[in-house]
């Protein structure tokens, strides 16, 4: 199996050099994680862009609460994408949802074409869904890069088997990033037992800290 790849969440430049330097591989950048994570700031994606050498993606998110797009924040939102690709990001993390609870195709299919060939993560709206097999299958066809989720649960080790489903019925179409409280206690055998080769952390200042978790999680046996 291939080494395991840590996306560490972060808020801010401090958070996201210590990420780096701990062995992260992929940064997602983001405010207000306390309401799930918003669209940072312009400033400090210009600053992360600039200091780091590690890839950032960036969340694009109107506001808290529901996935469900109001009147005019489909544009907003694909006016958000369009300058973050101007920023040289790495990808956007998104995610639009109907009010019946299924994905938003068309907002999706609007938002993928805004990011004009930059991978797009669908975000954990996506373990608000119910037929997340179905969803899976429409995000593909959608050309979303990779999934965010915890397999339907509160956390990734909740939806463990629910994830390695997921896995197995991606079969290297789309990718499928486990997160929710991913710890160094748990990444080994999350791997382990869902066969994913990315997870999504909230990270914390501490280097160590993210060293610890990148060495946890690539500790799982199989992993060279």
């Amino acid at each position: 199996m291939a080494r395991i790849l840590i996306e560490a969440c972060v808020e801010t430049l401090s958070t996201a050099t210590a990420a780096e330097a701990g062995g992260a591989g992929r940064i997602e950048l983001c405010t207000s994680l306390d309401v799930g994570g918003l669209t940072p700031d312009e400033s400090l994606v210009v600053a992360c862009r600039d200091r780091l050498t590690t890839p950032v993606v960036v969340m694009v998110r109107a506001r808290p609460g529901s996935f469900v797009l109001r009147p005019g924040e489909l544009k907003r939102l694909e006016g958000q994408v369009r300058r973050m690709r101007g920023l040289g990001v790495a990808g956007v993390v998104l995610g639009a949802l109907t009010p019946e609870g299924t994905v938003d195709a068309p907002a999706v299919q609007a938002l993928v074409a805004a990011a004009s060939g930059l991978p797009v993560t669908f975000h954990r709206a996506f373990d608000e869904i119910a037929d997340q097999a179905a969803a899976l299958e429409r995000l593909i066809e959608l050309g979303v890069a990779r999934v965010l989720t915890a397999g339907g649960a509160p956390t990734a080790w909740d939806g463990v088997d629910r994830t390695a489903a997921l896995v197995r019925q991606a079969a290297g179409r789309i990718g499928i990033l486990a997160g929710g409280s991913v710890r160094a206690h748990n990444a080994g055998a999350l791997v382990a037992r869902t066969g994913v080769t990315e997870l999504h952390s909230r990270t914390p200042s501490d280097s160590e800290a993210v060293r610890a978790l990148v060495r946890a999680a690539n500790a799982a046996p199989g992993i060279s």
